[in-house]
């Protein structure tokens, strides 16, 4: 555990931070490699990921707040929700692209491998904090969180809803799934599955269309195993209902690109 890398005073940068500021390098280059790979300027990438980082934060925050039901946590330091930082991300680049007049399934598939990268790191940032861990596990994988954000004491995971025997004390330490590695691994294999299609010849919209699904996949099956306290659709949660919406939208995209491509080939 790792959750502060440098403290000056009451000055400090986090674990959590760093890789969120790491993501974005990272991310913000591949998206530029990207963006002159499908003939768009280096100009619009860099307006891209400010665009994404602001529109991502305001996002991330507001979704949070609405989950929680508290707009006070739209002032607090914690909230960095990944899927209200994708939808709010997605919204001011769409605004950004239509101000531009740019290219919008272009310019998309040309983002999906960077979202992928920077989601790998920015969870890594997680697992340094103790954020977003999952439920408690016997098995060799399950990691404990001492000082977790929150410790991952069975009090604390039967405030998430986790069902833990009640002879267990409220201050037992317990291993849980370290769901924040699964999904970087995750993404790392989605970033290189995303870049061999962006490769391939392929109608504007299929590598967007291919990132949604995935996504969506992937959330869908690590919230499973989350701990979670937003069950609100039964043992489902609000992430997975997102994760329906976007598989649901990625194929749409998918299928829709196939049939057009049909479509000019017939004619």
């Amino acid at each position: 555990m790792y959750p502060t890398l440098i403290k000056f005073g009451s000055f400090e940068i986090t674990t959590f931070g760093l890789m969120m500021f790491l993501a974005f390098v990272v991310g913000g280059w591949v998206l530029s490699r990207q963006f002159r790979r499908y003939g768009l300027s280096d100009d619009a990438a860099s307006s891209m990921v400010m665009a994404a980082a602001i529109g991502g934060i305001v996002g991330a925050k507001i979704y949070y707040a609405i989950l929680l039901r508290d707009w006070h946590l739209l002032f607090t330091r914690a909230g960095l929700v990944w899927y209200g930082g994708l939808i709010g991300g997605v919204i001011a680049c769409s605004l950004y692209m239509r101000a531009q007049r740019i290219d919008y399934f272009k310019a998309v598939d040309a983002a999906s491998p960077g979202l992928a990268i920077g989601y790998c790191l920015g969870r890594i940032g997680c697992f340094l904090v103790g954020d977003d861990y999952g439920r408690p596990t016997d098995s060799w994988v399950g990691i404990a969180f001492p000082k977790g954000a929150p410790p991952t004491t069975a009090e604390e995971l039967r405030n998430f809803g986790v069902t833990i025997d009640p002879s267990v004390p409220d201050y037992t330490l317990l291993r849980v799934h370290p769901t924040q590695l699964y999904e970087s691994a995750a993404a790392l294999v989605m970033f290189f599955i995303l870049m061999r299609a962006a490769r391939k010849p392929h109608p504007k919209g299929r590598v967007f269309g291919l990132f949604l699904i995935l996504m969506g996949i992937e959330r869908f099956l690590v919230e499973i195993v989350r701990a979670k306290d937003d069950r609100f659709l039964g043992p489902f949660t609000m992430a997975q209902l997102i994760s329906v919406i976007l598989v649901v939208v990625g194929g749409f995209i998918l299928s829709a690109k196939r049939e057009g491509s049909s479509a000019r080939q017939g004619s």
